[in-house]
């Protein structure tokens, strides 16, 4: 029988070393895996990872969905402890907030290479 782990989430972008930075900087993760057009973060506590590939003629997702637009097929949804507090940060390392903000519990940013993430409280 076959054994399947789940190791990672890979993000696709124009650059997998700048994007893999911010994401570095923004969960506190550490680089366990560094190639030129790949690399993987892991959480200090163990568990699943986040990898980063170079993509080239990547393009952006647009959020909200709009028709014959490039869709996004994922998002990152991140918990945090201060919702004003996270979502300065993560402006400050490179994200963006957006305009569209569905919940007053969640903040809705998007990365550097415009892949939509969540940051969110437990209420």
């Amino acid at each position: 029988m076959s054994v399947f782990k789940w190791s990672a989430v890979c993000l696709e972008a124009p650059d997998a070393q700048a994007l893999s930075a911010f994401y570095r900087e923004l969960l506190g993760w550490r680089v366990k895996e560094d190639e030129p057009e790949w690399v993987l973060l892991v959480p200090p506590e163990g568990g699943p990872g986040l990898a980063f590939q170079s993509a080239p003629g990547f393009v952006r997702p647009v959020w909200p969905a709009s028709p014959g637009e490039q869709r996004i097929t994922m998002h990152l949804d991140i918990e945090v402890d201060d919702l004003d507090a996270s979502s300065a940060r993560a402006v400050e390392l490179g994200a963006t907030v957006a305009e569209f903000q569905p919940q007053d519990d969640v903040r809705v940013h998007f990365d550097p290479a415009g892949h939509p993430f969540c940051l969110w409280v437990s209420g």
